[in-house]
């Protein structure tokens, strides 16, 4: 919305203030800057508020605006005064509003940095959350115009307004004066604000999942008339899984007459349903949609899942398109779940909602599922139902416009009914929020993601996301920081995904293996070793071994100490007659489940080559095991969900559902739609409730090769290992304060952009490097420049003997394999004799910019760099100089800021790790002072966000101490956080 003349030209309408945001029952509303076409709407939203907020707001009874009232309340400077609305459907619901004040409460400009501030919800919307989300941005816009504190006079008795203020989070100071409470807030963002802010985010965003997923209605916009069609598929679907709420078929195309289509209402447009609907599942033409949005809009729906196809997969023309769609449904207060979805399903006994083109809706069971592929998504529900596991969810998202999987993992988190998350991703919109939710989500339960179009360039069309330009190999390192379990394929996600739901996490590496065949058993073994495992010889049981046999070996294998998984391996029994036995696929299940059934702590997986029913059968042996307990504990009183690992029989034992202590107990997680038929449901029930799926700790996965019944294991290894670690997090030692000039760091950073000539910043000269890393304790060996023999004598002669001869020209830099480098030079006539060579055999020197440099102790090179990429933050990495890093691509990756944890993970998860350990009996080196130097970068880059990349190459680590020989470091404005400022949706 475009200022009116009327409006200082000085300061122009602020569109950046807008922001769609997520309200706390999961509706969304728009937030904007009130302008002077907002006088009607002001008055219109005045007169709905009840006397009784009026009389908070003003100090008096107030039955109207007057013309100056609303004058005064419409015309802004966007500096001094400053009014935003919260709008729904184009109407006001709640304003806010700050006036620049001096010392003496009066109306002033800058550089006064208080403002008095106030608020005002229609009480139909009281309690959504609207105030804290006003908040939040008007605390953002003031600090964005150089306000820092916010003044407000509350009356006693108006206890919701006061605790919006006592719940932000910020610091504050209370007095009362003259009848009323006087408030101070201090604008900065603290620790505890940010946390409340992410707090209310994630219920809110979790909430608005739910309302999709639970539904007390649905309506099917574009039901066909005749059998056939993607809408009439949806309604057929919906009444197949039994959904327990009602159902409407909607098609302006109906005929008069018409009042039920397959047993359901039918009806011309939704102004005809007399009751409310929740869901639409919009399954018209791109170019009918808008219309039945706006229809679904006046008539109170609550979120959408469109079907159609026809935008941003069909280029620039259907991508604004697309960003229309997504307008013109939040401006309703809706959400998206599309457009070009597949359909989402709910397999809960209270729901039963299959509102998606899958013919058959799975059963019941502990995943949760989201796609961005309706063809993936086909796939991995066909693959999920032949091995006989459940869902509790599924969500495919189409081009992926609104609900992403940042909303799925928000949801997952708080869903008792889901033990594990599996998402198979096509682009990351917000990488820094995907690993914020992320690393939250898997201290409580796995998330198991595929990440498809991982290679630059090949970002589905539909996706419009933003760029980033860190490669595939560092997003996987990042993900396995935040404890995501990455894996390359859609099947491996699925054999991850039944181990993690139905088995407990592993103890530890130690794997026993057992079976009825040797050769199966070594092709196990030669698999754990090539994942990391250890396992121990396997435990052959001759082909011989009855069923009886196999329940015997398990059983010891569990009561074992000595091992943390086993892996059972099976071929068909061979008869008398030289055939395969039948059934045995039934009775060999039963007797495993027998064994397992004493609630052992350690997970089992099974191995079978052309066993008959085998998987189905133990698919339907663990049917019968009773549901695992869960619990709800609040989160400040909650154990580190690691504890679990090592005493309890599964790891769903983790409580998922932590409480809102700003505003309550946390919302259930799924709402109970009426239980009996209402009128737009069938009069017959059409479907048998969804059968329980396999689940709890009584389930066997099994699998038909040994390869990825390990790399399954391995993954489940590697999972439980980074839980135990994340209940103790890392720390940033204290020492680094002493040695770090933070303040000193910022005025040569402001000083050198200052003269920046280029507004993207600029490199720093080897000495500006040398002294911005210094300020933080990272001392750069210093060199010389040698532009002729007698100037390299007279370095080496500064510096002192032995010295190093290297040039420092772009495309010979750090490439001592082209003679670039000349070491261990002991004296004058040592140097004069390389400097000829290294001038005759590489060129000039003015094109070959030779420096000296002082010997360093002998140790191990390597190179440690940071940069900050735009979508995903500071990254910290690390690797060996040379061609491991650069050739092999043997580099690891972590998120800054880095803990000491993180820091000593970094040097030891690169494969040639050993060489810093003593390989093949060297000299073990300084890793402590390299990890140091870790942590001094990380603070670096952490507090000043300006320093966009950093390389030390080389840093030698030798046996005690450590030497940087190279420093390169740029300089530019920081690109802008997505994540710390306040709440809102993303714009694609």
């Amino acid at each position: 919305m475009e200022p009116t003349p009327e409006q200082s030209p000085h300061h122009a309408y602020p569109d950046h203030w807008e922001a769609d945001v997520v309200l706390r029952d999961g509706g969304t509303a728009r937030i904007r800057p009130i302008t002077t076409d907002d006088a009607e709407r002001l008055v219109s939203f005045y007169e709905q508020v009840s006397d009784e907020s009026k009389y908070y707001r003003f100090f008096a009874p107030y039955p109207r605006l007057s013309d100056r009232d609303v004058h005064r309340f419409t015309h802004h400077d966007y500096v001094d005064r400053v009014g935003l609305a919260v709008t729904i459907g184009g109407e006001f619901i709640g304003t806010v509003r700050y006036d620049r004040i001096n010392d003496q409460g009066r109306p002033a400009s800058a550089p006064a940095d208080e403002a008095e501030v106030a608020f005002l919800v229609q009480d139909a919307h009281q309690g959504r959350g609207v105030a804290s989300a006003l908040l939040e941005h008007i605390a953002a816009v003031a600090r964005e115009r150089g306000i820092r504190r916010f003044a407000a006079e509350v009356l006693p008795a108006n206890n919701k307004m006061i605790k919006v203020f006592r719940d932000g989070g910020y610091t504050q100071r209370r007095s009362f004066e003259d009848g009323s409470v006087h408030l101070t807030l201090d604008l900065e963002p603290t620790e505890k604000s940010l946390a409340v802010q992410r707090g209310r985010e994630q219920r809110a965003e979790a909430r608005s999942v739910q309302r999709l997923l639970a539904p007390g209605s649905v309506a099917v916009i574009g039901t066909g008339r005749t059998p056939g069609g993607v809408g009439r598929t949806v309604l057929r679907n919906l009444l197949a899984s039994g959904y327990t709420g009602r159902t409407y078929a909607v098609n302006r195309a109906f005929d008069e007459g018409l009042a039920t289509l397959d047993g359901v209402p039918a009806h011309r447009s939704l102004g005809e349903i007399d009751e409310q609907v929740d869901l639409a599942v919009i399954a018209v033409p791109a170019h009918r949609v808008p219309e039945a949005v706006a229809d679904c809009g006046e008539h109170g729906v609550q979120g959408l899942v469109v079907l159609s196809a026809g935008y941003a997969e069909r280029g620039a023309e259907g991508r604004e398109l697309q960003r229309e769609l997504v307008r013109q449904a939040r401006s309703y207060g809706m959400r998206i779940i599309g457009p070009n979805a597949f359909g989402i399903i709910n397999t809960a006994e209270s729901v039963r909602l299959n509102a998606s083109l899958a013919p058959e809706s799975p059963a019941r069971g502990r995943i949760g599922l989201f796609t961005q592929s309706g063809a993936i998504g086909i796939a991995l529900l066909s693959g999920l139902h032949r091995r006989g596991a459940g869902l509790s969810s599924f969500i495919s998202a189409g081009n992926r416009a609104d609900v992403s999987g940042n909303d799925f993992l928000q949801y997952s988190f708080e869903d008792p009914d889901t033990d594990v998350a599996l998402l198979y991703l096509e682009s990351l919109g917000n990488p820094r929020k995907f690993n914020r939710l992320a690393r939250r989500t898997a201290a409580v339960k796995p998330v198991v993601v595929v990440k498809g179009a991982r290679h630059s360039g090949s970002t589905p069309p539909g996706h419009a996301v933003p760029v980033s330009r860190i490669p595939d190999a560092t997003v996987s390192a990042l993900m396995r920081q935040a404890g995501v379990i990455r894996v390359d394929t859609v099947t491996e996600m699925v054999d991850a995904g039944l181990l993690l739901a139905g088995q407990p996490l592993p103890a530890g590496p130690r794997v026993a293996i057992l079976g009825n065949s040797e050769s199966l058993g070594l092709l196990t073994y030669d698999a754990c070793l090539a994942e990391g495992l250890r396992p121990r010889p396997p435990i052959d049981l001759t082909t011989a071994a009855s069923p009886q046999d196999f329940r015997d070996a398990l059983a010891e294998a569990l009561a074992d100490g000595t091992c943390d998984a086993v892996i059972v391996t099976a071929i068909p029994w061979v008869g008398e007659n030289g055939e395969a036995e039948t059934g045995d696929g039934q009775v060999l299940a039963a007797a495993l489940h027998k064994a397992v059934a004493g609630g052992s702590a350690k997970p089992v997986a099974v191995v079978h080559v052309e066993i008959g029913g085998l998987a189905e059968a133990l698919a339907a042996a663990s049917s019968t095991a009773a549901p695992r307990p869960r619990t709800v504990t609040p989160a400040a009183d909650r154990p580190r969900a690691a504890t679990t690992l090592s005493t309890g029989p599964a790891r769903g034992d983790a409580p998922a559902t932590p409480a809102a202590p700003e505003t309550g107990p946390a919302p259930a997680a799924r709402s109970t739609p009426p239980a009996s038929p209402g009128p737009g449901s069938p009069a017959e029930p059409q479907a048998s409730p969804a059968p329980e799926a396999a689940s709890g700790p009584g389930r066997i996965p099994a699998y038909p090769a040994a390869e990825r019944a390990v790399r399954a294991l391995a993954e489940a290894v590697k999972y439980a290992q980074w839980r135990r670690q994340a209940a103790v997090p890392g720390k940033i030692p204290e020492f680094l304060d002493d040695t770090i000039d933070e303040p000193g760091a910022a005025a040569l950073i402001e000083a050198q952009l200052a003269t920046a000539p280029d507004p993207r910043g600029r490199p720093l000269t080897h000495d500006e490097a040398r002294e911005l890393l210094g300020r933080y304790g990272i001392a750069v060996r210093p060199t010389l420049p040698a532009p002729d023999p007698e100037a390299a004598v007279a370095a080496a002669t500064r510096l002192g003997y032995p010295v190093a001869l290297k040039t420092t020209a772009p495309h010979l830099r750090h490439r001592a394999d082209l003679g670039g480098v000349r070491l261990d030079i002991a004296d004058e006539e040592a140097l004069r004799r390389a400097y000829g060579e290294l001038t005759d055999l590489l060129g000039k020197p003015a094109e070959l910019l030779p420096v000296v440099q002082a010997m360093a102790p002998r140790g191990v090179d390597t190179v440690v760099r940071a940069s900050i990429d735009a979508a995903a933050g500071a990254v910290l990495s690390f690797g060996l100089a040379g061609a491991p890093s650069e050739l092999l691509g043997d580099t690891a990756h972590r998120l800054v800021p880095a803990t000491d944890r993180d820091a000593a993970e970094l040097i030891r998860s690169i494969r040639a790790a050993p060489v810093l350990f003593g390989w093949r009996g060297s000299a073990p080196v300084d890793t402590a002072a390299l990890e140091e130097l870790l942590l001094r970068l990380s603070r670096l880059v952490d507090d000043h966000p300006e320093v966009v990349s950093v390389a030390l190459e080389p840093v030698v680590v030798a046996p005690h101490g450590l030497t940087v020989l190279g420093a390169s470091v740029r300089l530019a404005p920081p690109p802008a956080r997505s994540d710390l400022g306040p709440r809102r949706l993303p714009n694609y």
